[in-house]
């Protein structure tokens, strides 16, 4: 059978991004046939590969599926002090992880999945992949800010400006944003650099999918052409 390197069956498996398997492989957590292995082990499905002792198991069917996040649930499957992890908080059939996280005090739309090329494709910023909030703050939004945020705004903490992006007044404390970046909590810090503090944020849509009519805790799998469409967006750019 041929093989293929450690990093990318791994990712195959569902269990982490390529990224995260190197970081696993050089911690000196993972054995191949019961020998701690090193960058660049080349596998195969007959081979025995164990991550922190627990056996890693063949490569599944690939699955995606939207969850919609509650608020209070932190996207994180190590962090011992977080109070709700979400791969706690999600039993799904199969063995999954997240593409793309979202903060502890926003909810919404959150694909997982055990492709690990789709998890890599989706975390690379530069791609661009469009993600769409709905964002309440603490005062009522002006004309001005709402074409400061789409301009693009200086983050003096983190020494950089946002790209530009599409926003849309939906309500007296309320309105849309479409990102293509991702910077940690980019849009509670954005309003902060313009005087407003953001009470709530939802995210709506990730590339093509949508969070639909899905309630907080809920989750459905994505099939057909929806996606067809996300992988067509994700693994060809």
């Amino acid at each position: 059978m041929e093989k293929e390197r450690l990093n990318k069956y791994m990712a195959s498996c569902g269990i982490c991004s390529r990224r995260d398997a190197d970081r696993l492989i050089e911690e000196g957590r993972v054995t191949v046939n019961g020998i701690t292995t090193v960058m660049g082990t080349r596998v195969s499905d007959h081979d025995r590969i164990e991550v922190n002792g627990k056996l890693l198991h063949g490569k599944n069917e690939k699955v995606v599926f939207a969850y919609y996040k509650p608020v209070g649930v932190t996207c994180t499957e190590r962090d011992k002090y977080a109070d709700k992890k979400i791969s706690d908080m999600v039993k799904f059939p199969v063995r999954v992880t997240y593409a793309g996280r979202l903060d502890k005090d926003s909810e919404g739309l959150i694909l997982l999945t055990n492709d690990g090329d789709l998890i890599d494709a989706m975390m690379r910023g530069r791609a661009g992949h469009e993600k769409e909030y709905i964002v309440k703050v603490n005062k009522e939004i002006t004309n001005e800010f709402l074409h400061d945020m789409a301009s693009g705004v200086y983050l003096k903490e983190l020494n950089l400006s946002t790209k530009p992006c599409k926003t849309e007044k939906i309500g007296k404390f309320t309105f849309k944003i479409v990102l293509t970046q991702g910077v940690n909590r980019q849009i509670r810090r954005m309003a902060g650099e313009l005087g407003y503090q953001v009470k709530a944020i939802k995210r709506i849509r990730v590339v093509n999918i949508e969070l639909a009519n899905l309630k907080p805790g809920e989750f459905r799998e994505i099939k057909n052409g929806e996606l067809q469409t996300l992988y067509s967006s994700c693994l060809q750019k």
